[in-house]
C-alpha cells in the first residue's frame, strides 16, 4: 500500500484522491487498533486468574491472548513505516485474534456476551480496502463460530463455558446461534456498504471541488481577457497617420509596452501589422531597448512558425516601430474561449508547429520567456494554404548566451505561464519556454489554466510550489497523459523534456497508451515528491 505525503508539520496525510484519503485513514485506524489490542490483551490476562471457570479452557484462552498480544505488538512495530502495511500482514494478526476470540467464546460460553467481539472484528476488516481480506475475515469468523456452537451442542467439545447452554433447548440454542450469524452477516455487509458509500461521497466531493476550481480558473482568465479586449478601443492615437512607409488604421492589439495597428504599406498596398511603443514607454530608455531587442530577435528568426518581421525603423527618430506580417485568424486564447478544450489530435498538431517555432528560436540563441495562449496564433493564410501556428511577441525575450540582461533580477513574463525559475527572477534557459509550453498544453487539453489566482503573488506561489489538478480529473484523458504532463510541468529544469519535439512524441505515445517505461518511471518519481493538486516542500 502506498500512502500520500504528509501535510508539513501536521502529520496529517495529504490525499490526492478519495482512495488516498481512505488508505490514510485505514493506516491510522490500524495503528490505533494494534495499540488497543495490546492494551486489551494485557488487561484480560491480568483479570483472567480471578474469573474461575474450567482451568483447561482458561489456560487455552490465556495462551491465545499472549499470542494475539505479541502479534499485535509486532504489527504495531511494523506500522512505524507506512510501506509495511498490507492486507495479508493484517490477516495474519487477525488470525491470532480470531483464535483468541474463539478461545474466549469457548471459555465464557458460546452464547455469552463475549461473542460481540466477533462482529467488532468483522467491522474492522470490512472497512479495509482489500475485498479479499474483507471476505476472508467474515467467512473465517462465521464458519469458526458456527463450528464451535455445533461442536458444543453435539457434545464433541463439552461446554466448559462460564455461561452454559444447559438451560436452553436445542431449538433455542440454534436460534441464538442463527441470530449471531445474522448479526455477523449484517455487520459485514454494513461495513462494506459504509466504505463503498464513503468512496462515492468522497469522489462526488472531489468532482464538485474540481469543477469549482476549474470554473474559478476559467473565470479569472476570462476576466483578464475581457479587460484586455475592452482596452482595445479600435481607434488609437496614431490611427490614420503615416509611420515610416505604413499608414496606420485601427488598433488591433494592446499590451503593457505598446499598441499594434493594422496598417497598409503606402507604395504597394501590402497589409501589415505595425507595433508602436506607448507614449509613456518612449520616455523610458529600458522600454525602448527592449522594443529594439524584440525587433532584432524576431527579424533574426527565419521560420514559418514565427511571425515575420517586414521592417524595423524609427529608432533614430521619435517613434520606433516594428512592421510585421498581417495575420488573419485567432490566437489560442480566443480559440479556447470559443470552442473549449482541444482534442489530443489538435493539440499534437499545434505542438508540432509551435515546437518548430521554439526550435528556431532556440537555434537563434533566444529564450522567448512569454509563451502563452495569446502569443500562439493560428494564421488562416491566404485561403489556399492550410492554417499555420505562429509564435508571436518577443518583447520580453533574452539572448540565451547573455550573461546579463536589462531585466535581470526582475520577474518578466505572464505569471500563469512562466516557469518556476523565471517566477523567482533567476536566469532562464530554453527549459523555461518548455515549461510554459507544458502549461499551454495543460490549458488546451483540460480547458482549465494550470495556475490561476486573484493576485500575482498567489499565482507565482502556485507556479513555484504546487502542482495543478490531475489533467484526467478535468476531462477524459488517458492516464499516460497525466505522466507526460507531470514531466512537462516539472519544477526543476533538469526534470523537464529537452525539446518541444520530445514533449510532442511523448504525448503522442501517451495517446496510444504506449509511453516509454523510462518516462513513466521518471514521472512517477516526480509525482511521489509533489503529487497532483498538492503543495510542495516550500510550505514547511
Amino acid at each position: 500500500m502506498t500512502t500520500p505525503p504528509l501535510e508539513p508539520g501536521s502529520g496529517v496525510p495529504v490525499a490526492a484522491t478519495p482512495l488516498d484519503l481512505l488508505e490514510a485513514q485505514e493506516l491510522a485506524r490500524s495503528r490505533t487498533f494494534a495499540l488497543l489490542a495490546v492494551v486489551l490483551a494485557l488487561n484480560v490476562l491480568f483479570l483472567l486468574p480471578f474469573l474461575g471457570g474450567a482451568s483447561g479452557a482458561r489456560d487455552l484462552f490465556g495462551a491465545a491472548l499472549v499470542l494475539a498480544a505479541v502479534s499485535s505488538g509486532w504489527w504495531l512495530w511494523s506500522l512505524q513505516k507506512d510501506e509495511r502495511y498490507d492486507a495479508w500482514r493484517l490477516l495474519l494478526v487477525g488470525a491470532f485474534w480470531l483464535g483468541a476470540a474463539l478461545a474466549g467464546v469457548h471459555y465464557f460460553g458460546v452464547f455469552s456476551p463475549v461473542v460481540v467481539v466477533l462482529p467488532l472484528g468483522v467491522v474492522f476488516f470490512g472497512m479495509t480496502r482489500d475485498p479479499r481480506a474483507q471476505n476472508v475475515a467474515y467467512v473465517a469468523a462465521a464458519v469458526s463460530y458456527f463450528a464451535l456452537v455445533l461442536g458444543t451442542l453435539r457434545g464433541h467439545e463439552g461446554d466448559p463455558g462460564i455461561t452454559t447452554v444447559g438451560q436452553l433447548s436445542p431449538v433455542q440454542s440454534m436460534l441464538l446461534a442463527a441470530i449471531v450469524e445474522v448479526v455477523l452477516l449484517v455487520t459485514f455487509l454494513t461495513a462494506r456498504a459504509a466504505r463503498a458509500a464513503t468512496v462515492v461521497a468522497l469522489a462526488r466531493h472531489e468532482r464538485a471541488a474540481t469543477f469549482i476550481l476549474h470554473k474559478e480558473g476559467l473565470i479569472l482568465e476570462l476576466q483578464k481577457d475581457l479587460a484586455r479586449a475592452l482596452d482595445v478601443a479600435g481607434v488609437g492615437r496614431f490611427s490614420d497617420t503615416v509611420v515610416g512607409k505604413y499608414r496606420l488604421g485601427a488598433v488591433i492589439g494592446r499590451g503593457a509596452m505598446g499598441e499594434v495597428y493594422e496598417a497598409v504599406r503606402e507604395e504597394t498596398h501590402e497589409e501589415a501589422a505595425v507595433k508602436l511603443l506607448h507614449t509613456h514607454s518612449l520616455r523610458e530608455p529600458e522600454s525602448v531597448r527592449r522594443f529594439l531587442r524584440e525587433a532584432k530577435t524576431a527579424a533574426a528568426i527565419d521560420t514559418a512558425h514565427v511571425v515575420k518581421v517586414l521592417e524595423v525603423g524609427g529608432f533614430d527618430g521619435e517613434l520606433p516601430y516594428i512592421a510585421m506580417e498581417r495575420l488573419r485568424g485567432a490566437d489560442l486564447a480566443e480559440i479556447l474561449r470559443r470552442d473549449g478544450p482541444m482534442t489530443l489530435r489538435d493539440v499534437l498538431a499545434m505542438l508540432s508547429e509551435v515546437g518548430a517555432g521554439l526550435a528556431a528560436t532556440r537555434a537563434a540563441g533566444v529564450v522567448h520567456r512569454d509563451v502563452k495562449p495569446r502569443n500562439l496564433f493560428l494564421s488562416e493564410g491566404d485561403g489556399s494554404a492550410a492554417p499555420v501556428w505562429k509564435l508571436l511577441d518577443f518583447g520580453v525575450s533574452k539572448l540565451a548566451t547573455a550573461d546579463i540582461t536589462h531585466t535581470q533580477g526582475h520577474i518578466i513574463g505572464t505569471p500563469e505561464y512562466m516557469a518556476p525559475e523565471q517566477a523567482a527572477g533567476q536566469p532562464v534557459t530554453h527549459k523555461a519556454d518548455l515549461f510554459s509550453l507544458g502549461a499551454v498544453v495543460y490549458r488546451a487539453l483540460t480547458g482549465s489554466p494550470a495556475f490561476a489566482g486573484d493576485h500575482i503573488v498567489e499565482v507565482l506561489y502556485q507556479v513555484a510550489h504546487t502542482m495543478p489538478l490531475r489533467p484526467s480529473s478535468l476531462t477524459d484523458l488517458p492516464a499516460e497523459v497525466d505522466l507526460v504532463m507531470a514531466i512537462g510541468l516539472a519544477k526543476g529544469p533538469a526534470d523537464r523534456f529537452e525539446t518541444a519535439e520530445e514533449l510532442g512524441a511523448a504525448l503522442e505515445a501517451a495517446a496510444r497508451g504506449q509511453i516509454k517505461a523510462e518516462l513513466a518511471s521518471r514521472a512517477r518519481r516526480l509525482l511521489a515528491v509533489l503529487p497532483w493538486g498538492a503543495a510542495g516542500p516550500a510550505e514547511e
